[in-house]
């Protein structure tokens, strides 16, 4: 074997360890992320909807069946319960011809999802903070510490940059 040969297989090799960690910390990731929305949106399936139809809008439910991996029947059962819940929106598929118009599901922004969370987190923590007021005899007035403010990403940081 040549020494050029040698280095090549290295490279080779370095890329590949390379491509396989970036791959499982992307699903990795995911695999957080889901753990997060499943927590916000009670349900696994329902997470995997969400992000879904953040990536994909406009689906129908078949669409998202197919797109996520999920029976049929799931997917219909979470997309109208999400719906409900306000976390969807849905329209009516506009084609020509006759036969049925099916539903087009849109996933709405993260910081909307967010926002409707934000009242309950921050009572909830408030509630912890104040556990000793709270189990003590005193029964004392308590404090609300805790404030969270969720506000639009800003628009004029780029890819890459971080705000100042």
């Amino acid at each position: 074997m040549t020494e050029d040969t040698d280095e090549a297989d290295a490279e080779r090799d370095v890329r590949s360890r390379i491509e396989e960690g970036t791959d499982r910390a992307i699903e990795e990731f995911d695999e957080r992320l889901i753990d997060v929305l499943s927590w916000v949106l009670d349900t696994e399936t329902r997470a995997r909807i969400y992000v879904y139809l953040r990536a994909n809008p406009e689906r129908t439910s078949e669409e998202v069946a197919d797109g996520t991996g999920l029976y049929p029947s799931t997917i219909r059962e979470a997309l109208a319960e999400l719906h409900d819940d306000g976390v969807l929106t849905r329209e009516k598929r506009e084609h020509e011809g006759t036969g049925n118009n099916p539903y087009e599901y849109s996933a709405i922004a993260p910081s909307e999802l967010v926002s409707d969370i934000v009242e309950d987190v921050q009572s909830e923590l408030n509630a912890v903070v104040n556990l000793d007021a709270y189990l003590s005899d005193e029964k004392e007035e308590t404090t609300e510490p805790i404030t969270i403010t969720v506000s639009e990403p800003d628009d004029d940081v780029e890819d890459g940059d971080s705000p100042e």
